[in-house]
């Protein structure tokens, strides 16, 4: 048995990188939501924030779906 080490970093690498963007872009898109709070309770629309916090999800379920597809083999 042979372990590919240069492989196995590579996987490695572009996990953590994939986890700790779609962590970001959700914190992003919290922070979206509270800011828009913020500005409804002083008076303003908030609509920019709301789409800027949907869409932040939007790509983070769309991440994690295709995740999903990447593991199971019922899919492909």
């Amino acid at each position: 048995m042979d372990i590919k080490w240069g492989s196995l970093g590579e996987v490695a690498v572009v996990s953590i990188g994939a986890t700790i963007g779609v962590v970001v872009l959700f914190a992003f898109g919290v922070r979206a939501l509270a800011e828009r709070d913020t500005i409804r309770a002083e008076g303003g629309d908030g609509t920019f924030q709301q789409v800027s916090a949907g869409t932040c999800f939007a790509v983070c379920a769309a991440a994690v779906l295709y995740g999903l597809y990447l593991i199971i083999p019922q899919f492909h």
